[in-house]
């Protein structure tokens, strides 16, 4: 899989592969993803970045990435 995710690829996600499931934004099916999703973060909405900040840490952890991101370790409560 490429860091970019086609439509179709993307529709084929389940909800629980994005940071924001509800907006079916922030993909994260794999590695690359959660490090696009923490370079990304600067873009989210203020009220929405504690929720994505705890979905990237946890995809992370499955996926053995470690975050560097004050902002997102920060908006995470870590």
């Amino acid at each position: 899989m490429s860091d970019r995710l086609s439509y179709e690829d993307k529709k084929e996600l389940p909800d629980s592969a994005f940071g924001l499931p509800e907006r079916r934004e922030y993909p994260m099916p794999d590695a690359a993803h959660v490090r696009a999703a923490e370079a990304y973060f600067r873009y989210c909405p203020e009220d929405l970045k504690p929720k994505l900040a705890r979905a990237i840490l946890a995809r992370a952890k499955e996926f053995g990435v470690d975050v560097q991101s004050p902002a997102v370790l920060e908006a995470a409560g870590e």
